[in-house]
């Protein structure tokens, strides 16, 4: 189980371009949907929990997902199958980066890259939505968060009180429907 977690997770780490992020497709495919690992719902919420810890999301995964298969063998395991390939990869691009950072055709292909990287990025978030049941009207909250802080430099902590607020005023908002209407 241990070769598998590792081989698992070092092939996730090898071949994927894009950080963390654009990790989260391949690694639900293979721990959900391939290996059965863990259920779908379970791997929502390892990623609702694993977003709200500092680090690499990719590597948060490995974790949770290597602890609840082997404990903190099976963490380990898959944290150096998750990172292995691209700290030797990062290594390398460092030690050859300056003799063809400026090459023209180096540079068009990772300009190539950037779109795939974007949609392997915008899956994971699609899937998620859907999975935990949110709809337009939540989508459309977070991409005006989003904006909100991209476009206008708003910090992130007052979008996310001024969010909780909205959810919990929603909430009351709801209850006193509820108890208007006799439900």
């Amino acid at each position: 189980m241990y070769l598998d977690l590792f081989k698992v997770f070092f092939r996730i780490g090898a071949f994927t371009i894009g950080g963390g992020l654009a990790m989260l497709p391949l690694i639900e495919a293979e721990v959900v949907n391939r290996k059965k690992w863990i259920t779908k719902e379970d791997f929502t919420d390892l990623l609702a929990v694993t977003q709200t810890l500092p680090g690499v999301i990719a590597v948060n995964i490995a974790v949770g997902v290597g602890y609840r298969l082997k404990g903190l063998k099976g963490a380990l395991t898959a944290v150096t199958g998750a990172v292995i390939a691209p700290f030797f990869a990062i290594l390398a691009l460092a030690l050859f980066f300056k003799s063809f950072r400026d090459n023209p055709v180096v540079e068009r292909i990772f300009l190539g890259m950037r779109p795939v990287v974007v949609a392997l990025i915008a899956v994971p978030v699609i899937t998620t939505m859907r999975a935990i049941g949110l709809n337009v009207v939540t989508g459309f909250i977070a991409a005006a968060s989003a904006l909100l802080i991209w476009l206008f430099g708003v910090s992130p902590v007052w979008v996310i009180l001024a969010a909780g607020l909205g959810g919990y005023l929603w909430y009351r908002i709801d209850i006193y429907r509820k108890r208007r209407s006799g439900l």
